[in-house]
């Protein structure tokens, strides 16, 4: 079976990072929801108008800028992962028609609000004014304007008089003509209602654009992020082929040693001696081929292997090779590298009991000390140091393999045995705890 790049041609490809539709969603909500609570709180202290009436409209332009705000996303996420300029200028040009309908929309909700507005301010201008009624088509006397905050303003200009002769007191005003009131109300939408639209969608325009700065901040973020995750990918990655390659530094080193003691065997006559050889080497490569490389395994299946592994030995040194093991029951079930302990058994093989005549015995020791696990691997031999010649990967591929999968969390000590009653070589790998389930058989 292939992998997913066997078949698919654009797995390898960098997929482009974006912002989750969920945190867009949130951050526009927010904003909208920050405008809403602020133009509310100038309400309660201007006062102007229904207070009731005023906020449900509030709430109805702030529910549209939501809704404006997400349809201009999808625009917005099609420049994902291009040059930042790029992706500003975009922003720049998809807020702008954004703002205008908002524009429009906040028009069309306050609408109705000023319209009572321009009547009462009609009815105060042609009842309540000192200045005479304005005759029909006299409407340079009046002018209409909006102030910082867009609330409208009508100006009716009185007519001058002279602190010389004092005009006599004006007749009283009979009352507005349709005509009147047409005048005043076309100014209102003639001047109005476009500088109102310009003026709303400015001050909509600057919030689309913060919050779509706001929208860039997050996808540079995002990008920062799936940069992250691909260089710790890319890291596990090295490991795990790093791993893979010291293991496979273990299998041909072995099988280099096995079919040269295989050969020993066969010239010298000891068929059956050959055949057990191979029916052993046979389980030792099913127990350890069907493993992944790179996973940690039970100690009590490590061991397994090296038991199979010295029983091929055996037959090479049937006087000369003893073996001890002792492994407590309790750590059967601890996590090692597989066949971390292979290279340092075949050391001692090769440096104790084929360089001596007399017997020498191996021994497999774990322990546990402070919450760590302690394997040592030892002989009683001549206490050569390991790898001291030939072709051995020995401890420099135990060492590399503990660096590659613990770092500084795990530690190699070696050397002679040295003592009254003792002699030999041993080596001590002091790992982190870590307990798996065995799947070795007995």
């Amino acid at each position: 079976m292939g992998t997913p790049t066997d078949t698919d041609p654009n797995a390898d490809l960098p997929r482009v990072p974006h912002v989750p539709a969920r945190q867009v969603l949130a951050s526009a909500v927010a904003l909208w929801l920050c405008y809403f609570a602020l133009i509310t709180l100038r309400a309660m202290v201007v006062e102007l108008g229904e207070f009731t009436d005023l906020l449900w409209r509030r709430a109805l332009v702030s529910l549209a800028g939501i809704v404006v705000t997400m349809i201009a996303w999808p625009l917005l996420r099609r420049c994902d992962g291009k040059p930042i300029a790029l992706r500003l200028a975009a922003a720049l040009v998809i807020m702008l028609p954004a703002a205008l309908v908002l524009a429009i929309i906040n028009q069309q909700a306050f609408a109705p609000v000023e319209a009572r507005i321009v009547a009462h301010l009609t009815d105060e201008a042609t009842h309540g004014a000192p200045a005479p009624r304005l005759p029909h088509g006299d409407s340079s006397k009046i002018s209409v304007r909006h102030d910082l905050s867009g609330n409208l303003l009508i100006d009716i200009d009185s007519a001058p008089t002279s602190a010389a002769s004092p005009l006599p007191p004006p007749p009283p005003l009979p009352p507005p003509t349709a005509a009147a009131e047409r005048d005043i109300l076309g100014l209102v939408k003639d001047e109005g209602v476009w500088r109102q639209l310009t003026d709303v969608a400015l001050g909509r325009y600057f919030l689309l654009i913060a919050w779509a700065a706001l929208y860039l901040a997050l996808g540079n973020a995002e990008m920062v992020r799936a940069a992250e995750r691909r260089e710790g990918e890319y890291r596990r990655a090295a490991k795990a082929a790093e791993l893979r390659s010291l293991r496979y530094q273990v299998n041909p080193h072995f099988l280099f040693n096995t079919l040269n003691s295989l050969s020993a065997l066969v010239m010298t006559g000891r068929s059956e001696a050959a055949e057990r050889m191979i029916q052993t080497m046979s389980d030792f490569y099913r127990h350890s081929l069907t493993a992944d490389p790179t996973a940690d395994v039970p100690l009590a299946d490590e061991i397994a292997l090296q038991r199979h592994y010295l029983e091929i030995e055996a037959v090479r040194f049937p006087e000369r090779l003893r073996t001890r093991f002792d492994i407590p029951a309790d750590l059967a079930c601890a996590t090692v590298p597989g066949m971390i302990l292979q290279p340092l058994v075949e050391n001692s093989i090769k440096y104790a009991v084929a360089a001596t005549t007399r017997p020498v015995t191996i021994s497999i020791v774990a322990r546990s000390e402070g919450g760590r696990l302690i394997l040592t691997v030892s002989d009683d031999g001549p206490g050569k140091p390991a790898d001291a010649s030939g072709t051995g990967i020995g401890l420099a591929n135990v060492r590399s393999r503990l660096a590659a999968r613990f770092g500084h969390d795990a530690s190699v000590e070696s050397g002679p045995l040295s003592g009254r009653d003792e002699s030999g070589y041993a080596t001590r790998l002091i790992l982190p705890m870590a307990q798996g389930e065995s799947t070795s058989h007995p």
